[in-house]
C-alpha cells in the first residue's frame, strides 16, 4: 500500500508561451522530508505554486490524500493539510505577533492539535518576547519564525517552505533548522526550497534537483553528494 500523502504526475505548467514545467512526477510520502533544489529560474517555486493551486497547470496530475488536488481551491487545500510558508514570509505586518498567531490557530486534519499556541512560543522563545510587537518591527529572522509558527498552528500534514533561511543571517538560520528538525521528528511531511546544500542535505530524506522544469535527480542526500559534477553543474555547489 502506498505511503504517498501527495502524488504529482507528469505536470506540466506555462506562463503565456514560456514552458516552465516539464513533465515533473515526484511523491511526497507521510512523515517524508524533501529537500528541492536547482538554481534560480529552473521552476521549484512554480511547482510548489502549482501544489497549492496559485499556479495553474497545463496537465498532468496532482493527488492530495486520493483528491483531484486541481480541482480544489487554495483555501480548501489548506483545510485539507496543507501549509505554505512563502518567500518573503507573507506576515500581516500591521497585526502583533499574538494576532498572528491566533489568526492562523485551528485544528487539522480529523480534528489533530499536536501544534498548539504554547507549543509554538515555546518552539520559538524570541516570539514569547515580542507577542505585542507588530509584524513590522520585527526582524527577518523573527518575520520567518512568525510564518512559520503561523503555518504551524494550522496543524498540517504537508508543510511547504520556501527559501527557508534566505537572507538571514546564520546563528538565526541555525534556528530555523533547528525547528525544521522538531518538525520533521513531529511527523509533519516536508518540502523545502533553500539555498544551503550541507543543511538541507543532513536535515531532507531524499533531495530533488531540477534543472529547466524537469527533474534530473531524485534520491537520498548521499547519492548526490558521490556525483561531484553533477553536483557542481546542477547546484554551482
Amino acid at each position: 500500500m502506498s505511503n504517498a500523502l501527495m502524488t504529482v504526475k507528469d505536470l506540466h505548467s506555462h506562463y503565456g508561451m514560456s514552458h516552465v514545467l516539464r513533465g515533473v512526477s515526484l511523491e511526497i510520502n507521510s512523515g517524508e522530508t524533501i529537500a528541492l533544489m536547482g538554481r534560480n529560474g529552473m521552476g521549484k517555486t512554480t511547482l510548489i505554486k502549482c501544489l497549492l493551486g496559485l499556479v495553474p497547470a497545463t496537465s498532468g496530475d496532482i493527488i492530495f490524500r486520493e483528491q483531484d488536488a486541481k480541482l480544489l481551491s487554495t483555501h480548501l487545500l489548506a483545510k485539507a493539510g496543507i501549509a505554505y510558508v512563502p518567500e518573503g514570509r507573507g506576515i500581516f505586518k500591521n497585526l502583533s505577533v499574538k494576532e498572528n498567531l491566533f489568526l492562523a490557530a485551528r485544528s487539522g486534519f480529523e480534528g489533530r492539535m499536536d501544534w498548539t499556541y504554547d507549543r509554538v512560543l515555546d518552539s520559538f522563545p524570541r516570539l514569547k518576547e515580542r507577542l505585542t510587537h507588530g509584524g513590522q518591527q520585527l526582524s527577518g529572522g523573527e518575520q520567518q519564525m512568525l510564518s512559520i509558527g503561523r503555518a504551524l498552528l494550522t496543524n498540517p500534514d504537508l508543510l511547504i517552505l520556501d527559501e527557508a533561511t534566505e537572507g538571514l543571517a546564520p546563528l538565526i538560520a541555525q534556528d530555523i533548522w533547528n525547528i525544521i528538525d522538531v518538525i520533521k521528528a513531529s511527523g509533519i511531511s516536508t518540502l523545502i526550497v533553500d539555498k544551503n546544500f550541507k543543511s538541507l542535505s543532513k536535515i531532507s530524506n531524499r533531495c530533488v534537483v531540477m534543472v529547466k522544469g524537469e527533474i534530473v535527480f531524485n534520491d537520498i542526500s548521499s547519492q548526490l553528494i558521490a556525483r561531484p559534477e553533477a553536483l557542481k553543474n546542477w547546484l554551482g555547489v
